[in-house]
């Protein structure tokens, strides 16, 4: 199959060559075990790919949003998933956009060698799900420290993680004069605060994704790990949630890629009253409209990539790329499936556990849902329906 996204050429190829040497069957045996995939974490990491976003000057290669995208494609293009350390690219932006010299003198060096993890992103909230306005994890301030008390659910690799991003209501809601004031983000030390109050529970998946809920009960940060200004940590979450939103959908670009290429192969191979059942206009054409739908949705990506390395707004273009291509590579998913057969359910072609991967991206990190309702509010000027 072509080469559809000419950019970064040499970091696509290393990273296709760093990922052979992480076959399906690794990824299998993780499966059963519902283990974390901590040899291949620690070979990006030792390549330097998990620091590709990290400027020079702390010790990281200051690639582009765009760069990073193209990292996690051919991840998830090679039979891969980056799910095990994606956070480290899209949190790094919070930090590095509204943090202090302070704060990044002292972390971005550690991330950048691996020496500190920065998986961990603490939003969301069982109660509240995707209407973060109303979480309810407060953080009181007493002198030179802050006082955490709340839970958090869905914050995926944790017990990996040395650092999280985490968001919580500084000031009680009802006494902010819009919902989305009084939030702040702190760069929490979870070394420190998981014998401090801080307790972490696995949550078993449909996937291998390590993700968990967490609970706080009066864990302190100390005040000079508030990000940016109390109250606004918010407008700092939003920034950051648009690259997180492209750099996943780079993911769902890989995985349909893959689907695509998986599928191809099979249907010019697989002979079937003696003829490749590729001949068949019925195996064709669902291939065809699966990589219709992901070029459309390639192209809109990297729109948003570039807008967004430009320092334009990409609200619009990060929210349509998600779900645009969340919804290619689920039909690139069933299309393979579909031409498959019988196979696609065997582990061994590692199709079932793609299949199962790539079915999250239309709920998380934003439901498609959501995304409608951004754009008839935010780009058709429709009235909020929420």
């Amino acid at each position: 199959m072509k080469e559809t996204n000419p950019s970064f050429p040499e970091i696509r190829e290393e990273i296709r060559k760093l990922c052979e040497g992480f076959p399906g069957e690794y990824w299998r045996e993780l499966d059963q075990q519902n283990r974390y995939p901590t040899e291949f974490v620690e070979t990006l990491t030792k390549n330097g790919w998990l620091a590709a976003m990290i400027p020079e000057e702390y010790g990281g290669s200051g690639l582009p949003l765009a760069g990073g995208a193209a990292i996690l494609e051919e991840i998830h293009r090679s039979g891969s998933n980056g799910g095990a350390c994606h956070a480290q690219m899209y949190t790094m932006g919070t930090l590095l956009r509204h943090g202090s010299a302070a704060q990044k003198q002292k972390y971005l060096p550690g991330i950048a060698t691996g020496e500190l993890r920065l998986q961990a992103f603490g939003v969301t909230e069982p109660t509240t799900g995707s209407d973060t306005t109303s979480l309810k994890t407060f953080a009181r301030k007493e002198g030179d420290r802050y006082i955490i008390n709340g839970q958090k659910i869905w914050t995926s690799r944790a017990e990996h993680s040395d650092l999280m991003v985490l968001l919580a209501r500084t000031t009680p809601k009802d006494e902010t004069t819009k919902r989305t004031q009084g939030l702040s983000v702190f760069l929490m030390d979870m070394r420190a605060a998981k014998d401090n109050g801080m307790t972490i529970r696995p949550i078993r998946t449909m996937m291998n994704h390590s993700t968990t809920e967490i609970f706080f009960d009066n864990v302190e940060i100390p005040a000079e790990n508030l990000i940016g200004n109390e109250g606004d940590g918010f407008r700092y979450i939003l920034s950051g949630m648009n690259a997180e939103r492209m750099l996943i959908a780079a993911e769902c670009v890989g995985d349909a890629k893959w689907f695509i290429d998986k599928a191809r192969r099979y249907a010019s191979e697989r002979e079937v009253f003696n003829r490749p059942i590729g001949k068949n206009q019925g195996v064709q054409f669902p291939i065809a409209r699966a990589y219709a739908q992901m070029r459309a949705a390639e192209l809109l990506l990297i729109e948003g990539l570039r807008l967004y390395d430009e320092g334009e707004n990409c609200g619009e273009e990060a929210n349509m790329a998600k779900m645009l291509t969340a919804e290619a590579s689920w039909a690139a998913a069933e299309a393979c499936v579909q031409t498959l057969g019988g196979f696609a359910f065997a582990a061994e072609y590692d199709v079932e556990r793609k299949f199962r991967e790539t079915r999250l991206y239309q709920v998380a990190p934003i439901s498609t849902n959501l995304v409608l309702s951004y754009i008839a509010e935010h780009v058709l000027e429709l009235p909020r329906s929420y």
